[in-house]
């Protein structure tokens, strides 16, 4: 089943990318918040991504780095899981732009044609692979796959 973002159901996964206090405070004036900041001096990157992938079959993960995801076109699905349980991989509309935490499998596909993604990101990005042994896919359907194993593989980043 899709969600819809909503601050409740995506705070075990990351944070939204908004003002928590836009209804409460003047309307006559600018508001600003520092939505996320990490402590160290690591550096960022700022990167486009243009979804193709109708279906995947592997989620990623950064284990020192928050990650953005923010929607600019097209319509996206977010695949999230906390640990490595199939069982609990979830799955979101891509709808409000939002931040990942640190180490949470990822993975998107594409509604359509493509969707076009604003990511941002520590400068340097560990990247893990988790091999699912199953299709997700812009059906929203799992299918399993030949390949049963669940496997992680080093490599650079593949957003």
């Amino acid at each position: 089943m899709i969600k819809r973002i909503t601050t409740k159901n995506f705070s075990p996964f990351g944070r939204l990318i908004h003002h928590p206090l836009r209804h409460t405070k003047s309307k006559k004036r600018n508001l600003f918040c520092i939505v996320c900041k990490e402590p160290k001096n690591v550096g960022w990157r700022i990167a486009y991504l243009i979804v193709r992938d109708k279906t995947i079959n592997k989620l990623e993960q950064h284990p020192q780095t928050f990650e953005s995801f923010e929607p600019v076109a097209g319509k996206t699905i977010l695949y999230l899981a906390k640990e490595k349980k199939p069982t609990e991989v979830h799955c979101f509309s891509l709808d409000r732009p939002v931040i990942l935490n640190k180490g949470i499998w990822h993975g998107v596909v594409t509604i359509g044609e493509e969707s076009e993604i604003k990511i941002t990101e520590n400068a340097k990005v560990n990247c893990i692979y988790w091999k699912l042994g199953f299709d997700l896919n812009s059906g929203h359907r799992y299918q399993r796959t030949d390949d049963r194993k669940q496997r992680t593989e080093g490599g650079g980043d593949g957003e």
